[in-house]
Order: structure tokens, then sequence, then C-alpha cells
């Protein structure tokens, strides 16, 4: 009888301290998903010259962009970022977009960087990556449009290129890199035992690229120890055009220092036509 007492309360109290998590991951779990460094509202990002820092008003938050404006560029690359540091350490590789041609147009979320607030839900992280491209698509009318993300970025970069797809106004491509299937998919490796119902958000990526109606292409290592690239395989064999891109060697947070990177974008860039 005492043993019996003693395997029940230690179930109970085993019991007791998942739900306390489960119950944490749902109330917090922004913190989980999200690792933004702040920056000093007067920190310079950038001191190259071709390069212009500015800022989106979005409601309850003001974003910081960068802004690479070339004299005569083919075209724009709207570049949705990973999860983790800032626009500082994160636009590391301009001279990769200017051999192309190419300006690039990239922001911290909030609370990353130097943009203020906070991220609160995935409608509302959709929202401020279309107010940021409502901001600069006016400027790239008749020009070439990319819409690219990495990791986090992803699942937003193909859900806007979705979103303009059914306005006719498509993107030119859709450049992943390092992309997931969905967020809950990932989850669901990283962390089987948190129910899917706990995830507040979804972030579905193959979801969006099953309704691109331009070209699609994906880059990732092949030895990405956090989003293996059985995920780009799956988006490869959903969407039967879209082309992917390896990089041999190369990890999630490594991949940008392998030259098979830089070859992967150029070769991407130089194929929109």
């Amino acid at each position: 009888m005492v043993y019996a007492l003693f395997f029940l309360a230690l179930v109970l109290a085993v019991l007791a301290v998942y739900a306390s998590t489960i119950g944490w991951l749902w109330f917090w779990q922004e913190r989980v998903l999200f690792e933004p460094t702040p920056l000093p509202h007067d920190h310079v990002l950038s001191r190259d010259p071709d390069v212009h820092e500015l800022t989106v008003d979005v409601p309850g938050a003001r974003l910081s962009v960068l802004h690479l404006k070339l004299a005569r560029p083919r075209g724009v690359v709207f570049y949705l970022r990973g999860n983790s540091g800032n626009l500082h350490d994160r636009f590391v590789d301009p001279d990769a977009f200017r051999a192309a041609n190419f300006d690039v147009v990239m922001f911290d979320y909030r609370g990353y960087g130097k943009s203020t607030g906070q991220i609160e839900s995935e409608a509302q992280l959709r929202a401020d990556v279309r107010a940021v491209w409502a901001r600069f698509e006016p400027q790239y009318t008749g020009n070439r449009i990319v819409i690219s993300g990495q990791s986090l970025g992803t699942a937003l970069a193909a859900g806007l290129a979705a979103e303009l797809c059914l306005t006719g106004q498509g993107p030119d491509l859709t450049l992943l890199v390092s992309p997931y299937s969905s967020m809950r998919a990932l989850a669901d490796e990283l962390s089987p035992w948190v129910p899917r119902k706990v995830l507040r958000y979804p972030l579905h990526t193959a979801e969006h690229a099953l309704r691109l109606r331009g070209p699609l292409t994906l880059i990732h290592g092949d030895c990405d120890e956090l989003i293996g690239i059985h995920h780009s395989e799956a988006l490869r064999a959903a969407v039967p055009h879209a082309e992917l891109l390896r990089v041999a060697g190369a990890g999630h947070g490594d991949l940008h220092l392998f030259p098979g990177f830089a070859q992967a974008v150029a070769t991407a860039l130089g194929s929109v036509q």
C-alpha cells in the first residue's frame, strides 16, 4: 500500500511538472522561438555608402530597416531573416547582391536590434512583413522582384510571395534558404513531447509554397543539424518546379561561410529573367 501511494505521488508530481512546462510554453513560447539581440538606438548598422538605414512604423512599434540601394539595379531582394541576432550581424554579405546587381531590403522583427515592440502572434508578424514590403514595393515597379527568407523567415517569405501571386503581381523568384516545411513539423522533430496544439506559431512554408506561380529556389546545407535538408527535399517533392541547390558540408549557422552558398545565391539571382 505504501509503495502504491508513493508511485501515485510520483506520477502526480511528474504530471504536474509536465503540465507546468506545457503551460509555460503556451504563454512564453516567444522566448523559445525568437532570440533577439537588442541594440541602442544610436548604433550605426552599416557604414557602406550604398546601404541606407530607415524605419517603418507599424501599429505599436517602429521597425529598423536596411536598404542596399544601387545606381541601376536589376531589381530587389526582400530578405526575411532568421530568428536570432539583429541586422548588424545578419546583413553581412551585401557584396553577393551587388555582384548580381540587386538591391536588398532587410528589417529587424519587433524587439530585434533597434526595432521596438515585441512579437505577440504570427498574424502580427506577417502583418509587419506586409507593411515593410508595402513601403518599398512602389520603388520597384517594372523591376525584378525576389522574395527571400532564411530559416525562420522562409515561412514568412513563402506566405508573402503567395499573397502577391493572388494579386497577379507575384515575384520573379521566391528564394528560400534553410527552409522548414512548417514550424509544426520541425517542432515534432525537436520536441515530440509537446502537443501540437500548444504551438501558437504553426508557420507553414509548404502550404504557401504550393500556391506559388513563379520560380522557387531552395538553398540548404546538406549537414544542417537544426533544420535537416529533408525539409527542403519535402518542399522540392511537393512543388515540382522547385529547384534545390545543396551546399556540401554546410550546417545551419555556418551556411553563409561556405563558398558554395555565395555561388548558390549567384546562380539563383542569375536565373531571374
